[in-house]
């Protein structure tokens, strides 16, 4: 995979987890208790999951036991870790070259077993899982007759040619 495609999944990312923490903070007192604490849930994992391999990209130790936070944060300091974390997987990517992608990393899953991925991998990883459980949210809100932020890399598209 090209550099410049790890950087658009990237910005794709980024835009799409704005456009749903846009959307949760709009909404959220919409949500029923349960239904509130299970859409920070889905984002609190999200993000958990994305700190957790920035660690493992950056070969520092985290302190996550699971791919949750230990205590669940709030919308606002949730949405902000979001923010600046997928604002690090950008520049991240935009400074890597093809070699560096290649690169492998050595880890822990959380689980305790030992893994090994590429560079480029982690990123997919992180890319893809993120597009899951956003549409995990995005199904909530609709289940709630709530609107959905856009999430498709074609509306992505759109949106940057507007």
């Amino acid at each position: 995979m090209a550099c410049q495609s790890y950087s658009q999944l990237v910005a794709i990312k980024r835009w799409a987890d704005r456009g749903l923490c846009d959307v949760v903070n709009r909404d959220f007192d919409k949500l029923s208790k349960e239904d509130a604490f299970l859409m920070l849930r889905i984002l609190d994992h999200i993000h958990a999951v994305d700190r957790i391999f920035q660690h493992h990209l950056q070969g520092v130790p985290h302190a996550f036991q699971a791919p949750r936070s230990a205590n669940m944060p709030e919308l606002r300091a949730l949405a902000d870790g979001i923010r600046e974390t997928d604002d690090w997987y950008a520049s991240y990517v935009d400074a890597m070259t093809e070699h560096d992608f290649e690169q492998p990393v050595d880890f822990v899953f959380t689980s305790g077993k030992p893994a090994r991925m590429r560079r480029g991998e982690i990123v997919l990883h992180v890319c893809l899982h993120g597009t899951y459980h956003r549409g995990n949210a995005g199904a909530l809100l609709q289940l709630r007759g709530l609107t959905p932020s856009r999430d498709a890399i074609t509306d992505f598209l759109e949106d940057m040619a507007a």
